[in-house]
């Protein structure tokens, strides 16, 4: 009885159109829309930090597989750059070897996630290093006004590379040796 309900239910098939035909039609969009949805990055995932490249640039581990992570809204001295090693130590001395929550915003051209790096006490490893006064505030990449805040405060104390006169910030520094 059921049944004959359901029959009567059921869309009517289109000239030419076999109920084999409309399952394959089904079974090929279910298909497509699996597979979309299993390639869509997270926004955010659990990784620990094996590697501080650079003030503002770890290598985390997620199942297995190591991945570049750019803190986003800050620029930290380059290597090279006065206040470069200081910056990169300091970043290794809070993060190294922690469980961090990393908040995906986006990729950069080199191919490496950006993103907010959280700790497991939740602090943010961005403001960290620039409430610490290892980086500025990457004013052209984003809009968090508390970075800003954080940059003026380090600034006003003295705090990192801001003990130095002048310092130059990374975006002029590889301007002025030629890079991007």
């Amino acid at each position: 009885m059921m049944t004959d309900k359901l029959k009567r239910q059921a869309p009517p098939l289109q000239k030419n159109q076999t109920p084999r035909f409309f399952l394959a039609q089904i079974a090929c969009f279910m298909l497509v829309f699996l597979s979309s949805t299993a390639l869509a990055a997270p926004t955010s995932f659990i990784a620990e930090v094996v590697a501080v490249l650079a003030g503002d640039t770890l290598k985390v581990l997620k199942s297995r597989q190591v991945m570049v992570v750019r803190l986003q809204g800050i620029d930290a001295p380059e290597k090279t750059q006065r206040y470069g090693q200081q910056a990169k130590d300091f970043t290794e001395g809070v993060a190294f070897g922690e469980k961090v929550v990393v908040n995906v915003k986006g990729i950069d051209r080199d191919e490496n996630i950006v993103a907010e790096v959280v700790m497991e006490d939740g602090r943010s490893l961005n403001r960290e290093v620039v409430k610490a006064g290892f980086a500025w505030w990457h004013r052209e990449h984003s809009e968090d006004l508390s970075l800003w805040r954080l940059e003026d405060k380090a600034r006003e104390a003295k705090l990192g590379l801001w003990l130095g006169e002048d310092p130059v910030p990374p975006w002029e520094f590889r301007e002025s040796m030629g890079g991007r």
